[in-house]
């Protein structure tokens, strides 16, 4: 009866140490996944910002082709009808762009 006790206390030995390897191999699978988000948010966060500033960019071009528009429709002359066709050409692909961010 006492060996048969021992054995049991043995092999509850056996499972807690092999709980303790577990557990420990799972905190640090836990731990290893919490950098990965904090990793992957921190790049979220920059991708964020920086398609921010683009869409500011692209509505400065924007801007900036229809100030150019107001001056060439006082220009007279075929270059200028071209010009004009370039520059709203431009315009709508730099619009397209920024809504497309």
């Amino acid at each position: 009866m006492f060996d048969r006790a021992e054995k049991k206390v043995s092999e509850l030995g056996q499972s807690v140490a092999v709980a303790k390897k577990e557990d420990a191999k799972l905190l640090e699978r836990a731990s290893f996944a919490e950098q990965d988000m904090q990793n992957g948010l921190q790049r979220l966060i920059k991708s964020g910002s920086e398609i921010r500033k683009l869409a500011n960019s692209v509505y400065k071009i924007e801007r900036q082709a229809e100030d150019l528009m107001v001056g060439l429709r006082q220009v007279l002359g075929r270059e200028a009808i071209k010009l004009k066709s370039e520059v709203g050409f431009m315009a709508d692909t730099a619009k397209q762009q920024r809504i497309t961010l």
